[in-house]
């Protein structure tokens, strides 16, 4: 790609946690004893969702809360970079002691999603079977899925119901479905900048994400993954990660931080920024998982199989807070609004205000932490 960063050849070809090779860090695992049905119909066996955990649950069990990541998120949601956790926690100023999410009242399970690469099986995990890694025969995910999967992690962490569900983006869709799927055990619900269904130009960001993986020659089918170092879907996997950064931040914050200004080589300090952030997704996260989650993202609709969206949102009984940004482009507000018109009790929706666009549910953790509050009654 013209004007690109060359590429280094210690990258591996896989940016994913490796069993036996990276250190498990504050992971845990659990392990359903049966293959895990899919709504495509298949099964997927052999399934372990990696989790993490803060505080002690109540004896009870009325105390959990489950904190669920956005796409290239995990289940390190809070604590610093360390072994095994290349990142700091990505909601770490929400959970711990005195935050919104204060371990010594609450009990908080943060998975890695099924079909992602940080200790959850997907693509860059070994089949049970011995046939090697999933990579490209990895079974297509729904939301639903990876749903059910979360509700297994819960009956063998003996949690009957969740005293809060919250999260964000691809987060928010699961904690959606949580609602709509088990209303039974979701007591109190916060949805942060997400969709009742993933629209049009949402799917159609997504096509052009996928596209740019799957034409990478480093791609092979999605079979890359014991290729030696420099020889993975670097450059798809780079180029998706650029166009999904610049929909999820606003025009007006990157003409602001970098405007025209140019660099001694002679490029413009965004394209290094969009550098920067590419490197840092190839050598933190898988490329398969990339295509994995993004199409389950694509599949979310509340509505599907229910009657329609109205009907599937009346299901709801928790107490439920939606919440939007204000510059929000990849999902806008009137997403929003259609949610906390929809759902019985969700009155309207919260604006958060920021300059940051879809990932201001991210930083603006000053404004997440009454809604928090407002649920839990703090």
């Amino acid at each position: 790609m013209t004007g690109s960063a060359p590429l280094s050849p210690l990258r591996p070809a896989s940016g994913a946690w490796q069993e036996g090779v990276s250190p498990p860090g504050r992971r845990r695992w659990a392990t359903p004893e049966k293959p895990l049905p899919l709504e495509s119909g298949g099964e997927l066996p052999g399934v372990r969702l990696a989790y993490e955990t803060w505080g002690r649950p109540a004896p009870d069990g009325s105390n959990a809360v489950l904190v669920l990541h956005a796409l290239t998120g995990d289940s390190h949601a809070a604590g610093p970079a360390g072994p095994g956790h290349p990142t700091p926690g990505w909601w770490d100023r929400l959970i711990g002691p005195g935050r919104a999410l204060d371990p010594d009242r609450w009990f908080i399970v943060a998975p890695n999603v099924l079909g992602g690469c940080q200790g959850s099986t997907g693509p860059s995990s070994f089949r049970p079977d011995g046939r090697g890694r999933w990579g490209g025969a990895f079974p297509r995910l729904t939301q639903r899925d990876q749903v059910t999967a979360e509700a297994e992690l819960a009956d063998a962490l003996g949690i009957g119901a969740w005293a809060l569900v919250i999260g964000g983006s691809m987060g928010g869709m699961r904690a959606l479905e949580w609602a709509v799927s088990f209303p039974h055990r979701t007591r109190a619900l916060l949805l942060l900048a997400c969709p009742a269904a993933a629209g049009a130009e949402q799917i159609a960001w997504a096509n052009v994400q996928v596209g740019a993986i799957r034409a990478d020659p480093g791609w092979r089918g999605g079979h890359y993954h014991d290729a030696p170092p420099g020889h993975g879907p670097h450059t798809g996997l780079g180029l998706a990660r650029r166009l999904a950064q610049v929909t999820y931040r606003t025009e007006a914050e990157l003409q602001a931080r970098f405007g025209r200004s140019p660099q001694g080589d002679g490029r413009y300090q965004v394209e290094s920024y969009l550098d920067h952030h590419a490197e840092k997704l190839v050598r933190r996260f898988d490329a398969g998982s990339y295509v994995t989650l993004t199409e389950a993202m694509n599949t979310h609709d509340i509505g599907r199989g229910r009657g329609g969206t109205a009907a599937a949102l009346r299901r709801v009984t928790a107490p439920t807070l939606v919440a939007g940004i204000d510059t929000d482009r990849l999902y806008p507000l009137s997403q929003q609004t259609e949610l906390a018109t929809g759902i019985p009790g969700a009155d309207h929706v919260r604006v958060i205000e920021s300059p940051h666009g879809h990932d201001g549910f991210l930083i603006e953790t000053d404004q997440v932490t009454p809604l928090i509050r407002e649920l839990t009654g703090d």
